[in-house]
């Protein structure tokens, strides 16, 4: 049995089920936070929505049938929180899409956890400048180290369909990082 078999195991059992969600909290939490904070950009935001997917993932694990790995199965949850809070903040009106993105890197690099030099302030910008699903897709990829298939399972998009969108997003960085 796995760690994390043995770990949903133990969070299935009422008598265990606190002590195994510190195990969980101590494994899991600094991996969801960055995923979360690529996606929600701020520190307070990537605060919330971590706090949301844990009492998510604190209340649903005896859902949990184990058809996706516990990894994956909570980076979906903490993928679909970001959306809920993104989806909740894109209601302020902005005049345009040019308006929206400008407001989000403004915020990443004014953050004091935003530590980056000149390039990745550059790389920042290109992948901002990408659709939506691209934009995700390369985060997952890139910065999570997710697996295609891993991707596949949170996003619900084929593998092959996932290969294409990252590996044009890498062309697209690749032309426009040093010009």
């Amino acid at each position: 049995m796995s760690k994390d078999q043995e770990l949903v195991r133990k969070l299935k059992d009422t008598t265990l089920k606190d002590k195994a969600f510190s195990e969980l909290l101590d494994a899991y939490q600094e991996r969801l936070y960055w995923h979360i904070r690529k996606l929600v950009t701020t520190h307070e935001n990537a605060d919330d929505v971590l706090q949301n997917t844990f009492i998510r993932v604190y209340k649903s694990i005896g859902k949990f049938e184990g058809k996706s790995s516990l990894h994956t199965w909570m980076y979906r949850i903490a993928y679909n929180e970001s959306m809920r809070l993104l989806e909740k903040n894109n209601k302020k009106s902005f005049d345009n899409i040019d308006d929206i993105s400008s407001s989000h890197l403004e915020v990443l690099f004014e953050d004091a956890y935003f530590d980056g030099n000149e390039i990745q302030r550059k790389l920042h910008t290109i992948i901002d400048g990408f659709k939506e699903k691209q934009k995700r897709v390369f985060q997952m990829k890139y910065f999570d180290d997710l697996s295609f298939r891993q991707i596949s399972e949170i996003l619900n998009v084929s593998e092959s369909t996932l290969k294409s969108t990252y590996y044009t997003a890498v062309k697209i960085i690749e032309e426009k990082i040093f010009i």
